[in-house]
């Protein structure tokens, strides 16, 4: 088998900053993200390259009364109750026009409408699948929702990355029952294990930025999950494409370097190598950012020519992956 090439993005702008920061604060960097889209699906046009955009639920709406009628009935019971986002939606703009931050209807069809590009799903509301208070039955009528507002753009669902990383396996069930295939997996290490937000210390934090640079987990690239028929595929990630930072910009060849070496590796054993970022990230810095996935996306043509490196999404990547007992007759679709 060839090597490939994985990208999925998390794209979620305002929903996944809300219990974090103040808007104030990130509205310039959410804009930037969603000027940072197009830039983006052309670059992947004029590579070949696809790739998976997970999107939260709420941002396929165009306008609030459209948001408002397609909640779900069943809303998580956070033991932290600022976790949720229910409480303010009706303090969002009217339209997409109004306010850009909490709406991307326009941007999701420009998605959907780019050859080569899967919407996949980020859960309906930036679900938090570890925390304390939320159950698998809120989980359910949440990817409900989900697909009900994918469906609307005739779109759908295949696969899920689970918010903040909180990968909860005895979730998988529920995932399988609304048809999807894949899912995003976090990076094999400590450092990397799914954990609610109160135990991300800082000193876990530090690790995993100097493994951005440094190498402390290894190439991060692994075979084709086997297909047990029952339960989404693991596309687990390789790396974190972290934005450009003033700060850091002399140890940039270091981190260019990780990622190629982590690349050519995944290509010349038939092995994936998945990088995941958010398109915020690029919101700030548009174009210091831009000109690092340039180099990224070139070296990839460059191990497509010498090494036969094939770009999917998560959906086509799980789809590779062998059996290793009868499938179902047909999914099991809620009713």
């Amino acid at each position: 088998m060839t090597g490939t090439f994985v990208i999925s993005l998390d794209f979620e702008l305002f929903w996944g900053v809300r219990d974090k920061r103040i808007l104030a604060h990130e509205r310039a960097n959410l804009l930037g993200g969603r000027r940072a889209v197009g830039e983006m699906l052309a670059r992947f046009a004029v590579h070949r390259v696809r790739a998976t955009w997970a999107t939260v639920g709420l941002l396929f709406f165009t306008s609030r009364d459209e948001m408002l009628a397609g909640v779900p009935s069943t809303k998580p019971r956070y033991a932290n109750a600022h976790l949720s986002p229910y409480p303010v939606l009706d303090a969002v703009g009217s339209t997409e026009q109004d306010d850009p931050c909490h709406f991307a209807g326009s941007l999701v069809r420009q998605i959907r409408d780019c050859p080569g590009q899967e919407i996949g799903t980020h859960t309906f509301s930036h679900y938090y699948a570890l925390e304390a208070g939320q159950t698998a039955d809120d989980f359910r009528d949440d990817l409900e929702a989900a697909a009900r507002a994918a469906s609307s753009f005739d779109i759908s669902l295949t696969s899920l990355v689970f918010p903040r990383n909180q990968y909860n396996p005895t979730y998988l069930l529920v995932c399988h029952d609304f048809g999807l295939r894949a899912y995003r997996g976090n990076q094999r290490g400590w450092m990397y294990a799914a954990r609610p937000d109160e135990h991300q210390r800082m000193w876990i934090r530090a690790v995993r930025l100097a493994d951005a640079y440094l190498n402390l987990s290894g190439y991060q690239t692994y075979p084709i999950t086997p297909d047990n028929g029952h339960l989404p595929v693991d596309v687990p990630a390789s790396m974190f494409l972290r934005p450009w930072s003033r700060r850091l910009r002399l140890l940039e060849p270091l981190r260019l370097r990780r990622i190629k070496h982590a690349m050519t590796h995944a290509a010349q054993h038939g092995e994936i190598f998945h990088l995941w970022w958010h398109p915020e990230n690029f919101g700030t810095n548009i174009a210091e950012n831009l000109a690092i996935l340039d180099k990224i996306l070139a070296h990839f043509a460059r191990l497509r020519d010498a090494h036969g490196m094939e770009s999917r999404t998560m959906a086509e990547t799980a789809s590779l992956a062998r059996p290793t007992e009868p499938r179902p007759m047909q999914h099991l679709r809620p009713s």
